[in-house]
């Protein structure tokens, strides 16, 4: 039977009424296709937006990614292991049912289960949990297998959902059954590769939204998505394409919002096996084992040219994986200069004067310009000696043959998902296993940045666990397990009276899109 909403949570509803905006509407273009409605199955940005629209995680971040109460209003640490998470009163679920302690043990319990199949699912976020008990309606004790300071962090990232929905699998989600949270807009439908349409949730417990319908439009396409803004076909737009950004600053109907990102672009490269399909020293071996190589590339790369140039100024060199302000960045770390003499200089030290021969594999439609930033990576890399080439692939068949270790040297994008060091630095470049480094696909291996990391993991002081994850990242920028790149801006435009604040994440949410 369905849980009801009490009396009292019912005439708090109502209260609000009287207050709510006029309704309106609002059209999204966004620049990338949600894949499923089920916000528990696949860890990829243009999902997880999507869910924040519609579903709550007992904590929420903000739009630096700092950790916000959501549906828990607080948490205390009892033991190493065990922590308690105090509810929001009055929380209702979309179908009118309360939102209690039950809601939270099914929601982390359904996980797993949602992981099944999924090209990267949440499992790394709750992999720590052992138990999930309700103390009573509003209280939940969760048990970890060792101190887990970052949990908070990693319960961002889960939704909520009902507890009678708990079987409800990816598929009937994706076919509309049980889409169901407490977030501002419920689901209405969604057309994979063409739109998601959401209405106002108005009892929404941080309040109700500006927009009585939202629709959310998918345009793969650049310019049909710059053409649907200047027309007015949407009122907003995500992922300015680089090339347009000056003419739709210049104006007068729209504006544009520009914040620094969490995506660090990045270079992976293949340190695990001495002979390797796509780099071959004149010896038949794998040159880029040796780190003297991989700082010779890294200092080929002028990074500040890719960014102007290429990137029309929509982005920030980088020198290590998360950016300043970031918990981890550690300041000491400076970006290599663009110095390709010493470039040269390493090449011969580490026996290639002559260069060797190098295959550059990159993605040609998943991030801003991805083809045009390696063919000038590949450039730079043929100016200190290497014969380079560079093949680009459609997003849905290079991954995969990336994870499949088709490749030797390849260009990714990795998003700083937690808001700290951790939540990248473990995926990239914590050894390959069972359950760490899935996103390894250079196979670097480090015991001493495996064993930092993990400490790191288990340190509930802040301070020392701030210390530890700059130690780690010192330990892996000196090896060069990757070679950063540059972190990606985000960029929207909207129509002039309305604003939105920008989010480092990256995501489009129509809770923040405010009238003037």
């Amino acid at each position: 039977m369905k849980r009801v909403a009490s009396a009292a949570i019912l005439a708090a509803c109502a209260t609000l009424a009287p207050s709510l905006v006029s309704a309106q509407a609002l059209t999204i273009g966004l620049a990338a296709s949600t894949t499923s409605m089920d916000p528990q199955f696949y860890v990829v940005g243009p999902n997880s937006a999507m869910a924040r629209n519609i579903f709550d995680g007992l904590v929420n971040q903000d739009d630096k990614q700092q950790i916000q109460p959501a549906l828990a209003v607080s948490w205390r640490v009892i033991d190493d292991t065990t922590w308690e998470f105090s509810l929001r009163e009055g929380v209702t679920f979309h179908d009118g049912s309360a939102f209690t302690a039950e809601d939270v043990v099914a929601s982390l319990n359904r996980v797993p289960m949602a992981s099944r199949n999924s090209p990267s699912s949440f499992m790394p976020y709750v992999k720590a949990i052992t138990s999930v008990a309700a103390v009573d309606p509003l209280t939940v004790r969760i048990t970890t297998a060792e101190p887990t300071p970052l949990l908070p962090n990693d319960l961002s990232r889960i939704a909520m959902l009902p507890a009678e929905d708990a079987e409800v699998t990816t598929e009937e989600m994706n076919a509309g059954k049980g889409v169901i949270g407490t977030g501002p807009f419920k689901f209405v439908s969604w057309v994979p590769d063409s739109e998601v349409k959401v209405a106002r949730n108005d009892a929404y417990w941080a309040g109700p939204a500006a927009w009585e319908d939202v629709t959310f439009k998918i345009f793969k396409n650049n310019s049909a998505r710059v053409a649907a803004m200047l027309s007015g076909d949407v009122d907003m737009i995500e992922s300015i394409p680089t090339a347009d950004t000056r003419r739709l600053k210049t104006s007068d109907d729209l504006r544009v919002v520009s914040v620094a990102g969490n995506r660090v672009m990045y270079l992976h490269m293949d340190q695990g096996r001495e002979v390797s399909p796509f780099a071959t020293g004149p010896d038949g071996k794998n040159p880029l084992r040796d780190e003297r190589v991989r700082r010779a590339l890294s200092l080929s790369l002028n990074r500040e040219a890719i960014v102007d140039r290429i990137m029309d100024g929509q982005g920030v060199p980088a020198g290590q994986l998360v950016p300043e302000g970031y918990f981890g960045y550690d300041p000491s770390i400076a970006v290599d200069p663009y110095d390709p003499a010493k470039a040269k200089e390493l090449l011969a030290e580490a026996g290639y004067p002559d260069g060797f021969k190098l295959t550059f594999h990159a993605s040609n439609d998943r991030y801003p310009n991805d083809s045009r930033v390696a063919q000038a990576i590949g450039q730079f890399f043929s100016r200190i000696g290497i014969d380079t080439s560079v093949e680009t692939l459609p997003a849905s068949v290079y991954f995969s043959r990336a994870s499949n270790l088709e490749f030797s040297f390849i260009m990714g994008g990795a998003a700083v998902e937690t808001g700290e060091a951790s939540g990248v630095l473990g995926p990239l470049l914590e050894s390959y296993g069972d359950s760490a480094g899935r996103g390894n696909r250079g196979r670097y291996s480090n015991p001493e940045f495996d064993a930092t990391l993990q400490q790191a993991r288990q340190t509930l002081d802040d301070d020392a666990r701030r210390e530890l994850l700059q130690k780690a990242t010192r330990i892996a920028m000196t090896d060069l397990g990757v070679i950063p790149v540059f972190y990606l801006a985000n960029t929207w435009a909207l129509e002039n009276g309305l604003s939105y604040p920008g989010r480092s994440d990256g995501y489009t949410l129509a809770y923040e899109v405010r009238p003037e």
